[in-house]
């Protein structure tokens, strides 16, 4: 029985789309390690294609082209062992033209793979579809790939003989709260709310981590036996996820690893000082590579000044494993069920929830009913000469002359602002007015797991939002 797809909508239609044009397609599909890339591409088409191969990691390129061969013959009985890449897609060429008339559907999965050093796969590539599949108009070539900056550099923004082209590219995303929910309501879980919130702050919306999940556990139960657990099955995660995207992994480790230890991010100059890297070009693709998989991103700060420009993690994986799963000292498969309401715990879920609400910007604006006003959303900081620091994770600056500034916190009932943290609301608001000198009023919006209870420091509220309101 084939496994049900979640979400995907847009997606599944624009695939379906482009396999019936009237003409050849050149289709990248990109998006970090387990996303669910492959598995939607294959839904899309099929049992449509008429050759599909997946690429190999870390051989040889006497191996990629045996995988190769092994591949056509298995379709074209004809096929003979190539010593090079044009000569193997001179073979798939002649097997195309043997076929029938009709849409010519092809599937190269992990295409990185394929471009081992000197091998002269992209060149290949580029003669195959110039000189043959684009003159045709029954060609539906669609790639697939994790490693995000190759499949940009060499398809999507190739300057050589690829060159636009491409005709359509489709980055793969993880799932949303809402997705996530979906997910473990049509496999009957019986979760609630705040649990998948919880799943979501541990893992992300990463479909393949969802896949793992044992409905009859909680969370918590979850968490150990994947995690933390001797054999768990994501226990080495997160090496295997650099080693797999990026040459010289320890470098984007380091950057990731100084992110982790920093919740409000760092500016380049920051970046660069804690991780003692050198500041080349190396270091610019670094960051724009770990942008391009969604580890992390980057912010223009309310000042707009780009040297202060600010990097942040926001990949939930990368942070719960960073920030608890390394920094565990004991040798407990159940450390995370025994770790609730821990000062552990409470440390990690209140950046684990503003993580999670940067992630769900656009539900935000929705939920305050200003997705059709024109924004622009930003971190703010007191500058570095300030006599007292401040610092909002998220603002929306809006057209309509308005700030909503968010404050955000994750708690198990409704959250209750107590003087001393009215005081510093106060404080950090006055602080964004006097330095941004914005003339925009400033609308307080609160961002909670279950609301906010209503006492003498609750109205300073302008807008108050739960969890509810980011599915």
């Amino acid at each position: 029985m084939q496994e049900r797809i979640i979400g995907r909508h847009n997606e599944l239609q624009l695939l379906e789309k482009y396999m019936q044009t009237p003409r050849s397609e050149f289709i990248a599909v990109y998006g970090r390690r387990r996303v669910g890339k492959t598995f939607l591409v294959r839904h899309a088409i099929g049992k449509e294609a008429c050759f599909s191969v997946t690429g190999m990691e870390n051989v040889l390129l006497d191996e990629q082209l045996a995988n190769f061969y092994i591949s056509l013959r298995k379709v074209y009985p004809s096929a003979v062992r190539c010593g090079s890449w044009l000569e193997a897609f001179d073979q798939l060429e002649q097997y195309l033209e043997s076929l029938q008339e009709g849409n010519k559907i092809l599937f190269f999965d992990e295409l990185p793979w394929f471009d081992t050093p000197r091998s002269n796969f992209v060149s290949a590539l580029e003669h195959f579809w110039n000189n043959w599949a684009s003159a045709r108009s029954d060609i539906k070539l669609v790639t697939c790939g994790s490693a995000a900056s190759w499949m940009l550099d060499h398809l999507i923004n190739n300057h050589g003989g690829l060159h636009n082209r491409v005709t359509h590219q489709m980055l793969i995303e993880p799932f949303s709260l809402k997705e996530c929910k979906e997910y473990f309501d049509a496999y009957d879980f019986g979760y609630q709310v705040r649990e998948v919130a919880e799943y979501y702050m541990v893992f992300g919306g990463v479909p393949y981590y969802l896949s793992l999940m044992n409905r009859d556990e909680s969370v918590a139960q979850n968490v150990d036996r994947l995690i933390f657990s001797a054999t768990g099955e994501l226990s080495a995660e997160r090496t295997n996820l650099f080693r797999s995207l990026f040459k010289r992994s320890a470098d984007y480790v380091t950057i990731v690893e100084a992110l982790s230890a920093k919740r409000k991010g760092l500016t380049r100059k920051e970046l660069l000082d804690a991780t003692r890297l050198d500041n080349n070009q190396r270091f610019s693709t670094m960051l724009q590579e770990l942008e391009n998989c969604r580890f992390i991103r980057q912010y223009l700060p309310y000042s707009g000044k780009k040297r202060d420009i600010t990097y942040q993690l926001i990949d939930p994986f990368l942070h719960f494993s960073l920030q608890v799963q390394a920094k565990c000292k004991y040798q407990d498969e159940n450390y995370w069920s025994h770790s609730i309401n821990s000062p552990v715990y409470n440390a990690w879920s209140g950046f684990a929830f503003e993580m999670l609400c940067l992630n769900h910007v656009p539900q935000i604006k929705a939920a305050l009913k200003i997705e059709g006003v024109q924004t622009s959303v930003y971190c703010w900081r007191t500058p570095a000469q300030a006599e007292r620091g401040a610092q909002i994770d998220l603002l929306i600056d809006r057209a309509d002359h308005c700030v909503n500034l968010c404050e955000m916190k994750f708690c198990r009932g409704k959250y209750t602002i107590t003087k001393a943290e009215r005081e510093k609301i106060e404080n950090r608001m006055q602080s964004f007015i006097a330095y941004s000198k914005t003339k925009s009023s400033i609308r307080l919006t609160m961002i909670t797991s279950f609301g906010v209870e209503k006492n003498t420091n609750s109205g300073i509220i302008q807008n108050e939002l739960t969890l509810e309101d980011l599915f």
